[in-house]
């Protein structure tokens, strides 16, 4: 249905929005398939009932970035229909999934929803269960759900604090010769978690939940003494960890608090061997304890960019036959003596 619709902006907005002999004007027509006609203050559209509704749209939601920019360029277009679209599919999403496999954030991200089952399966152990482990890969999503669900938790009041710590496999000496305060000094070994944080609050209320305690980033090697209650505890990389810090951490546990720990047993960085690795030990040592919740992600539940799922898979068959290779090697040497 075709449809005729006008809107009046000021003086300023129209300066701001035309652009240079209505080329912007023009650039929305071209995006959209309307016609769009300016006279002065008024701006008169022409076309399908539901594209005349978006434009118009888009048009508002522009002149809100008019104080960020002095000149509205056709990439500004752009950056704000795409953030429209976002938020169109992220309702729509919404709507399709169950609202309990959703974390409902309401920050810079309103809502985080999961991928795939076991990132479900992962999200609802989180809420049941007091200690959670999720194993797996890079790009599965076991930090980002986990920081999610924390901050879920924070706004829904049943936890005071979210804590997150990392190894950091420089702590110690060394640390104490780095310039700045504490945070300056560990944060390139936190910024996977500080990414996190920035990719789902607004940097306001994250620089206030800071300010206010209610956020700690903190390396594993400062919570030695610490009784952590009414807590969300993230321990993310725990495949760096040996297995007298892995200890020391489980039992800084207090009353009303959860943990959270994340690691891919494939990737340890930390100078140990593989057996001493505490995530490694946690799998036998807390089987069957009840409370507790192990989540393994597989390639499967990858989410980042297509080429990861097929470099791990590129990986795994790669080691395999590394292995294959080494019992047949062994196994020879074996016969001849």
């Amino acid at each position: 249905m075709i449809i005729k619709r006008q809107i009046e902006i000021s003086n300023e907005d129209a300066q701001f929005l035309y652009g240079i002999k209505d080329e912007n004007l023009e650039f929305i027509e071209n995006l959209f398939g309307i016609e769009i006609f300016a006279r002065g203050n008024f701006l008169t559209f022409k076309g399908e009932s539901e594209k005349v509704e978006k434009v118009i749209n888009l048009i508002y939601e522009i002149l809100k970035h008019k104080a960020r920019k002095k000149h509205l360029m056709k990439s500004d277009i752009l950056t704000v229909l795409g953030e429209e679209e976002s938020k169109v599919e992220e309702k729509k999403d919404l709507k399709e999934e169950k609202i309990e496999d959703c974390i409902i954030v309401d920050s810079k991200r309103k809502i985080v929803l999961p991928k795939t089952p076991r990132q479900k399966s992962y999200i609802k152990a989180i809420r049941k269960y007091d200690l959670v482990v999720g194993i797996g890969p890079a790009g599965t999503g076991k930090t980002y759900l986990a920081v999610a669900c924390g901050i879920e938790a924070i706004k829904k009041g049943q936890f005071q604090r979210l804590i997150l710590t990392r190894p950091a496999l420089e702590a110690g000496e060394k640390l104490g010769f780095l310039p700045g305060d504490l945070e300056e000094k560990i944060k390139p070994y936190l910024q996977p978690i500080y990414d996190a944080l920035f990719d789902l609050l607004k940097y306001e209320e994250l620089r206030r939940w800071q300010d206010r305690k209610i956020i700690e980033i903190i390396p594993l090697a400062y919570m030695r003494g610490r009784t952590l209650s009414n807590a969300f505890i993230i321990l993310d990389e725990a495949q760096n960890t040996s297995s007298a810090q892995m200890k020391m951490f489980l039992t800084r546990l207090g009353i009303d608090a959860k943990i959270v720990i994340t690691g891919d047993i494939t990737q340890i960085d930390y100078p140990l061997n593989f057996s001493t690795s505490g995530l490694v030990e946690i799998q036998k040592i807390l089987s069957g304890i009840r409370g507790t919740k192990f989540i393994y992600f597989t390639n499967k539940d990858v989410v980042r960019h297509k080429l990861v799922k097929k470099i791990i898979s590129a990986y795994e068959k790669y080691y395999e036959k590394r292995s294959k290779g080494r019992n047949i090697s062994n196994t020879e040497e074996d016969k001849n003596k």
